[in-house]
């Protein structure tokens, strides 16, 4: 006991010393192990929320209901450990109820090991499913800290012990708050992870990321293997709601044969499909697969099962020695098992195969080819060409103005070559989602409005540019405030609409690592902008000398201009290797996935 109370001590004194403060969005890891919550004070000695659970026994991949409930509270930290060492790590893996007031969090090594809140919300009850792993112990036993009010909370309630089944001892006795229910599979659960070894040999497997392991936590795997007249499929992914894999004769969804594996109460059905459109799947009442096994366990929903090969009594059916493009997809359900639509593109196989052929070992793509060709060349448009092309017109006229090219100034020549490139990649680009879609997006919000504005612009810039006044003509000053604020607007909003088509689903770039890259470009932009303009007055600045009520000019601004040629040269290339480096991370986001 004194060796309990040196320790909370510590603890309470290492809360103070930080001045750490409240966990009111639950974000609580750092309290994975004590489960004590930092708010300098001393923790409540009588507990007045209780744990329940709707089983006793478990095995490996069963689910067991917890529940919190007590008089109002703020916040809560559940975990499961080792009944005989509750210092121990947590145990097992957690999937919720309500997602908008609990949430998951990754105690140690183990993913969705903890449940905490996501607010300050005031709450009576909570729900969720505990899912034991392949490694548990014989007995396990639920914990959970309460915050009631900042300074009032209770740590480590003890709840309810359950035992693996075979592992209750005899003379143990039931805990009050737990209901004899049974926890038994409607199907053969799967006692452990797929194993990826035959991929290639003797299955036909598609993984991403490519060869991945498939009991990791964030592989996406399926596999078939042929068995005679019949094919046994093996699909795993990190998902809460569903996992579906279709096959189709094209990329695009709509007349394909889709199987699902959906977590309906935290068991697992298991149906086949029939995709119209883009609509939602209609689920099939007559099921055509054999064999059907799953687990649920670790973060990761898996199922498998058994189909022929020929299935003509079923309407929608395809044939399994035939080629077909593979989708694999993943999303949310609701306890009813309704499910929402992919949150992200689905993984989409490269070409056609036969999944009764040659055995390979592939993986997929969750962004069409179309897509990233426009994502890259968009990219290439306005990240490289136009901006250097700005650059060269804004400060590069006075220092190329008497090096010629092809017979004019070399800053007109090398701007009006990198402008015209940008026609023409930005006309390329802008046709390919039309052509991927068939048509317009309905889903992808302003972006493609802002896109249709930039290509009207980008092709009215040049149009404008070759009625241009001579240089000392009249008009010529009405010319370049039209042809100056018509390429920054086009600019701006070019920058716009590519912030909002890297979160599009179909691009499926490395999220926030995207956005923070643009801003990174857009700051380097701005950052060379202010270097040169600020150059540039010091320049002027220099060659006027002040004496008394008049201003004696001692050298032209030309040649004042001229003696920064270096500089400027300088700053050029390295603003040119600048944006190159980010051409060179958005193109390797856009061709990794």
């Amino acid at each position: 006991m004194e060796l309990s109370g040196l320790a909370f001590g510590v603890w309470m004194f290492i809360c103070f010393c930080t001045s750490v403060d409240g966990y009111p969005s639950g974000k609580v890891r750092g309290a994975c192990t004590s489960m004590i919550p930092c708010h300098g004070s001393s923790p409540q000695p009588s507990p007045q929320h209780t744990i329940a659970v709707n089983g006793t026994e478990f095995k490996p991949g069963d689910s067991i209901e917890v529940r919190l409930s007590g008089p109002d509270f703020e916040g809560f930290f559940i975990q499961a450990r080792n009944a005989e060492d509750l210092d121990s790590p947590a145990v097992g893996s957690f999937i919720l109820v309500d997602r908008r007031h609990s949430q998951l969090l990754t105690c140690g090594r183990t993913k969705n090991s903890a449940v905490s809140h996501t607010s300050k919300a005031k709450k009576k009850y909570v729900k969720v499913y505990w899912i034991a792993p392949e490694d548990a112990p014989k007995r396990v036993q639920f914990l959970a800290t309460v915050v009631k009010k900042y300074k009032t909370f209770w740590v480590k309630i003890p709840g309810p012990i359950v035992s693996q089944r075979n592992a209750l001892s005899p003379t143990t006795p039931l805990p009050a708050t737990s209901e004899a229910v049974s926890t038994s599979h409607p199907f053969p659960y799967l006692s452990k992870p797929f194993n990826a070894s035959s991929c290639g040999s003797l299955k036909f497997c598609i993984r991403n990321p490519l060869s991945c392991d498939p009991g990791s936590a964030s592989c996406f795997f399926l596999s078939f293997q042929q068995e005679k007249s019949s094919v046994f499929i093996e699909m795993s992914g990190p998902s809460e709601g569903y996992l579906a894999f279709a096959l189709s004769h094209d990329q695009w969804m709509g007349g394909d044969d889709a199987y699902l594996c959906i977590n309906e109460e935290h068991r697992i059905h298991v149906s086949t499909a029939y995709l119209k459109g883009r609509s939602p799947p209609v689920l099939d009442s007559e099921n055509a697969l054999e064999d059907v096994s799953w687990r649920l366990a670790d973060g990761l929903l898996q199922c498998s099962f058994r189909r022929r090969i020929y299935l003509p009594a079923y309407k929608g059916r395809f044939n399994l020695d035939a080629n077909y493009y593979i989708f694999l997809a993943d999303g949310e359900a609701s306890e009813g098992g309704l499910i929402y639509k992919h949150h992200r593109q689905p993984l989409i196989t490269d070409g056609i195969y036969n999944v009764t052929g040659l055995p390979k070992d592939i993986g997929g793509s969750r962004s069409p080819r179309l897509i990233k060709a426009h994502g890259a060349l968009m990219f290439v448009a306005w990240i490289t060409t136009v901006s250097i092309g700005v650059i060269v017109a804004r400060f590069f006229k006075p220092v190329w103005s008497h090096s010629f090219l092809f017979g004019k100034e070399m800053w007109f020549q090398v701007h009006r070559m990198l402008m015209l490139t940008t026609v023409v990649l930005t006309s390329v680009s802008f046709v390919l989602p039309f052509i991927y879609r068939r048509g317009w997006s309905q889903q992808a919000g302003f972006h493609p409005y802002l896109g249709c504005i930039v290509m009207a612009l980008t092709i009215f810039q040049p149009l404008m540019a070759g009625f241009r006044p001579s240089r000392h003509a009249p008009r010529r000053q009405l010319f370049n405030w039209f042809h100056w604020s018509t390429g920054t607007t086009a600019r701006i909003l070019a920058v716009v609409a590519m912030f909002l088509g890297m979160d599009l689903p179909a691009l499926d770039l490395p999220d926030p690592w995207d956005t923070y890259a643009m801003i990174g470009f857009v700051a380097w932009h701005v950052g060379i902008d202010v270097l040169l303009e600020i150059h540039s007055y010091c320049l002027v600045r220099k060659v006027e000398v002040i004496e008394e009520d008049r201003v004696q000019i001692l050298q032209s601004l030309t040649s004042a201009e001229a003696e920064g040629r270096l500089f400027k040269q300088i700053v050029l290339t390295l603003y040119v290797c600048g944006n190159i480096v980010f051409l060179i991370v958005f193109l390797a986001a856009v061709n990794q996935i």
